[in-house]
């Protein structure tokens, strides 16, 4: 089996990569059982009968807490792709109201961002949204943002209307709700009331489009059940919730975080190349469900990726082929190839002359790195670069053949650095696998 998956087609272009359901399941409900998306729902035998039969309508909700959705949203992004390939339909909400609020955190309360930022956020959003789900054919996708039904609605109207219909005591047994009750910091009604305003995007949904079918994590749990009971009190009607689990790594640490820092979709925000490599690291243990959770691969194509793990896993089949796959999804096939090429002359044999300016830039910014002038000594540029500690063990390194400067070996410690790569840049480089990046300015 080959290691890596030749694709052609980027994810602004979703209609045309059209990824497919694996045809060996029954119906998609069985196919997302098996991937891992359901860690909780309503009634499982009714979801499956509901979606094996005529199309029905769905929806997700993104509120615009930042500028981009991240990892986390990636699970519910092709969940929603999932669905609208068995043929039902997609409504993608974006929340121009509960972004102005934000669902309340266990520790803190959240800080309120302007309404011109969550407007500006609103946008940015949706087309990140939009790149999931196909708007033509005879299941199109619709995006909705709730601040369309929320900001005419009066405050007594909400109250008589809506708030008539919760019971303080079920909303306070939400985890976050509780949490936040039992700190020296407490709750304010503004994120107490988000699970009422999350309930009624449900209610609105049912009345327009008829939808009746919420996704979201398993942690949002209180407020898809929010949703669903608001339905059947105020219209009688039975709808249904999906949570999926919570992504965390066989070592129980919180996926996709580092740091502190969030892995994002934007590339402005997270580089494709520093994207790739994300995924390039994970985790033996981790590999076989994340192919399951965030590609199309069939169930017969993951399997023989489980086998490779098992019987040979210092070729990391499975790590390369999840990580273009992933790439190829959110940023294009274009931008998973310049990232597997960076990533093969950085470690490995390829051409570093060969690299766009863009791509390589990026690269060596999740490397050791430091700005210098052009005709700044190579000892020098060891030291600045943390390689070596000292210009006397720079010039030692250089005299035992262990330093290369832009993919040439450094016979010479009066050598300087040019920039000669790309983008007016250089790959220093100790040993066979220390590395260090040089951004040159002119002198």
């Amino acid at each position: 089996m080959s290691e890596t998956v030749s694709v052609s087609a980027p994810a602004a272009a979703v209609r045309a990569l059209a990824p497919a359901n694996d045809p060996s399941f029954d119906n998609v409900w069985d196919e997302i059982v098996w991937r891992g998306l359901v860690h909780v729902s309503t009634d499982q035998e009714a979801l499956s009968a509901l979606l094996a039969g005529d199309p029905i309508t769905y929806y997700c909700g993104f509120d615009p807490t930042a500028p981009s959705l991240h990892l986390g949203h990636l699970v519910q992004l092709l969940l929603l792709r999932r669905l609208q390939l068995a043929g039902h339909r997609p409504l993608g909400l974006v929340g121009g109201s509960t972004g102005l609020i934000g669902d309340p955190r266990p520790t803190a309360e959240r800080t309120l961002n302007t309404r011109e930022t969550v407007a500006e956020w609103v946008e940015r959003l949706r087309g990140q949204v939009e790149r999931y789900l196909s708007f033509e054919g005879e299941n199109p996708a619709r995006m909705v943002n709730n601040l369309d039904w929320t900001a005419p609605l009066s405050a007594i109207d909400f109250l008589r209307d809506i708030g008539k219909h919760y019971r303080v005591g079920t909303m306070l047994k939400k985890d976050a709700v509780s949490a936040r009750l039992n700190s020296e910091a407490g709750i304010s009604y503004t994120e107490f009331s988000y699970q009422i305003l999350q309930g009624l995007d449900f209610l609105e949904l049912y009345r327009q489009y008829d939808c009746v079918l919420q996704t979201g994590g398993s942690d949002q749990w209180g407020n898809l059940t929010s949703g669903t009971d608001l339905v059947h009190r105020v219209e009688g009607a039975s709808v249904h919730a999906i949570g999926t689990p919570l992504i965390t790594n066989s070592d129980g640490t919180k996926f996709g975080k580092s740091e502190g820092n969030a892995i994002w979709i934007d590339a402005e925000l997270t580089s494709p190349y520093a994207f790739y490599q994300f995924w390039l690291n994970t985790l033996d243990a981790d590999v076989i469900e994340r192919l399951k959770v965030f590609t199309f691969l069939s169930r017969a194509e993951i399997e023989e990726y489980g086998a490779l793990v098992e019987t040979e896993p210092f070729r990391r089949a499975a790590q390369k082929r999840l990580a273009e796959e992933v790439v190829t999804l959110v940023h294009g096939a274009a931008a998973a190839q310049a990232a597997i090429a960076a990533s093969d002359a950085l470690f490995g044999s390829g051409d570093l002359h060969a690299l766009d300016a863009a791509t390589l830039r990026s690269a060596l910014e999740e490397l050791p790195h430091a700005e210098i002038p052009a005709g700044t000594p190579v000892t020098q540029a060891l030291v600045d670069t943390g390689l070596t500690s000292s210009l006397s063990e720079a010039r030692r390194a250089i005299a035992q053949g262990g330093v290369s400067l832009d993919g040439a070996k450094v016979d010479d410690e009066d050598a300087v650095v040019t920039g000669s790569l790309p983008g007016g840049v250089s790959v220093l480089r100790r040993g066979k696998k220390t590395l260090a990046g040089l951004f040159v300015t002119a002198s």
